[in-house]
């Protein structure tokens, strides 16, 4: 540096700034830009530390939905532990015990007759042939596929009229019977508990739900196995229980199919914060 240019550095000239490498300007302008965008998508070479997990499969996704649940499903889900429950009990009980407990639980005439509200909740808690029967089964498949669309309440409340109802449909007509005399005083007394009345109810009001093929094939197909049933006349009380309480749920269709559009536009109306309840 010479004496002139030394004087005018001293003299208070401005001093030109040290500007970084081009390089650095590049690598700077690289990462501003990726802050405004956005994180940048990982690139192939890169190894990844916590790679994506993949997607479940079909299968699982679909049984995921199937199988009942605490949330998407409480009555279903808290229903079936129950059904467990007593089913276990009278697997592993006393025989003598689990008797006991079935002949005060059935809705024959004579325990609606003394106390009939305990009675008809106290049937409906037990699965007729234990645990292992297919009743457990379809339970699980048609009263949480009615619950997903229906809803929880709703879906207990069609449970509960078609067992209520076929009950009462069968036993008043035999102590109709018994007081005119055309039944003997056994016939008060008798074991009638399950939970099929309600399981039938709630595979009627289904089939008002599905595709009009699909309808009518599971609606005439289990009718053919009732009206089968209540020819060989084994057990014609229980039988014709079974067709009352199917035709109860097929009297549920406009209820429910109002229910269900009812649920559909309120998963599409905006919430509170402007965007659509997400779906269950």
């Amino acid at each position: 540096m010479t004496e002139t240019q030394a004087a005018g550095t001293a003299a208070g000239e401005p001093r030109r700034a040290l500007r970084p490498p081009k390089r650095c300007r590049a690598t700077a302008r690289r990462a501003a830009t990726a802050s405004l965008s956005g994180p940048a998508a990982p690139d192939a070479a890169t190894p990844q530390l916590f790679p994506a997990p993949a997607p479940a499969p079909r299968t699982v996704r679909t049984w995921a939905r199937i199988v009942p649940s605490p949330a998407r499903t409480p009555f279903t889900f808290g229903y079936a532990v129950v059904l467990v429950v007593t089913g276990l009990f009278a697997r592993l009980a006393d025989p003598d015990r689990v008797h006991d407990v079935l002949t005060h639980s059935s809705t024959d005439v004579a325990n609606l007759a003394d106390r009939p509200v305990l009675v008809l909740v106290a049937s409906a808690v037990w699965v007729a042939g234990g645990v292992l029967m297919p009743y457990i089964v379809a339970f699980l498949l048609v009263v949480g596929a009615l619950e997903r669309r229906l809803g929880g309440w709703r879906t207990a409340g069609v449970f509960l009229a078609g067992h209520v109802l076929a009950t009462l449909l069968t036993e008043l007509p035999v102590a109709a019977s018994v007081a005119a005399g055309y039944l003997p005083d056994s016939s008060l007394r008798r074991l009638d508990y399950g939970i099929s009345y309600g399981l039938l109810a709630c595979t009627g009001a289904l089939a008002g739900l599905l595709w009009p093929r699909l309808r009518w094939t599971l609606l005439g197909g289990i009718t053919l196995v009732l009206v089968l049933d209540l020819v060989d006349f084994a057990d014609p009380l229980t039988d014709w229980g079974h067709l009352l309480a199917l035709t109860t749920g097929v009297l549920c269709w406009p209820y429910v199919r109002r229910a269900v559009r009812r649920r559909e536009v309120q998963r599409r109306e905006p919430g509170p914060s402007g965007r659509a309840p997400r779906s269950a």
